[in-house]
């Protein structure tokens, strides 16, 4: 069955980067039912702002797709059925569907570590977070479990806007270990001046209401955030949908899913792999063009396959800092950074961008 068949019957399940913008670039030619609980788009990339109460109402659903021939069902999809195109919701109905995107995205990944589902504030829950920190009866010792960026754009965001508490990053390698020398060094330097503790290889085995205890030793913290790694949605290999070994979905050249060519696979549920550059990270960056590209194969407007190269990788180093790590096509790391001033407006460009494409 060809994606671009018309009047076809298009469902989309998630309105994050991807799911949103794939049904907003096919929503111009074709009807499309859009499956996401929420009201307001998450905008994933500035939850740490909302952890230290600096965030604000992003645009809702409906504002964003308003101009498209896109109904947005505010329900989640529990159960997908490829072979009778059907996806049952948890509203108890079942939509049928000829083309599928699933855009379900990922999740934070607990690894089974005793108490952290029960006890941490995962990056999901920012607002619930800073309602925690703002309910504390004085300020007390906070522990964020990730040196990624997540976890460095959390732990430097909260130093930063509650200067009161101690903040500490616990990382099972290096904090910032998969940019440049350069690029972690100035990410050490910002911890250090914010006054952010730093416990590098240290797996955490377990989070206990007192803190934490870890492979290096015990560390206190009244308050744990979850920002170690993120795992896929685990729908689509439920259904029954090829995956591979961490449960993305394996897909063809043009999003397509290897087992079930009428879905499409796209953002971090998808395992997409380009030739010369090898298979895409979870993210933003990459979940963006994804849904981008597919937008317009299903509205007709491109057949070739879907290509990427990276470019930058940035993080947000608190209000008045930041990092822009440049990589190679493949995001291998370049010695070039941008830092200070420069990679703090360099980040909000970019993220200004991935806003503006969204409207």
């Amino acid at each position: 069955m060809s994606s671009t068949t018309t009047g076809q019957r298009i469902v989309v399940l998630g309105a994050g980067y991807a799911g949103l913008t794939a049904a907003k670039g096919a929503g111009r030619h074709h009807a499309v039912t859009l499956v996401a609980p929420e009201d307001r788009i998450l905008h994933r990339i500035r939850r740490h702002e909302t952890a230290a109460g600096r965030g604000r109402d992003w645009p809702t659903i409906g504002e964003l797709t308003r101009d498209r021939r896109i109904t947005h069902r505010r329900a989640r999809a529990v159960a997908l059925d490829p072979a009778a195109h059907e996806v049952r919701l948890d509203d108890g109905t079942t939509l049928a569907y000829d083309t599928l995107v699933y855009a379900l995205g990922s999740r934070t990944a607990w690894h089974g570590v005793p108490g952290a589902e029960q006890l941490a504030c995962s990056a999901e829950h920012a607002a619930e977070l800073h309602r925690r920190i703002a309910a504390a009866d004085r300020p007390g010792t906070l522990a964020v479990v990730g040196g990624g960026a997540t976890g460095i754009e959390l732990a430097t965001e909260l130093a930063e806007a509650h200067p009161a508490w101690q903040v500490r990053i616990v990382a099972s390698g290096l904090v910032g270990g998969v940019y440049s020398d350069k690029g972690r060094a100035h990410v050490r330097r910002v911890l250090a001046r914010l006054g952010v503790a730093v416990h590098e290889n240290a797996t955490v085995t377990e989070v206990t209401p007192d803190g934490l205890r870890t492979t290096a030793g015990p560390i206190d913290a009244g308050l744990v955030v979850w920002a170690a790694s993120l795992e896929p949605h685990p729908l689509a290999a439920e259904a029954g949908l090829a995956v591979d070994e961490h449960g993305r979905a394996l897909v063809d050249d043009h999003l397509r899913s290897v087992s079930h060519p009428d879905v499409h696979v796209v953002g971090d549920a998808a395992a997409v792999t380009v030739p010369g550059v090898g298979t895409l990270r979870m993210g933003c960056a990459t979940a963006l063009p994804q849904g981008q590209y597919l937008g317009k194969l299903l509205a007709g407007r491109t057949a070739k396959p879907f290509s990427f190269r990276y470019t930058v990788q940035c993080v947000s180093l608190g209000r008045r800092d930041g990092l822009l790590q440049v990589v190679r096509p493949d995001d291998s790391m370049r010695p070039t950074v941008f830092t200070g001033t420069a990679g703090r407006l360099a980040k909000a460009a970019i993220v200004g961008v991935v806003l503006s494409s969204l409207k």
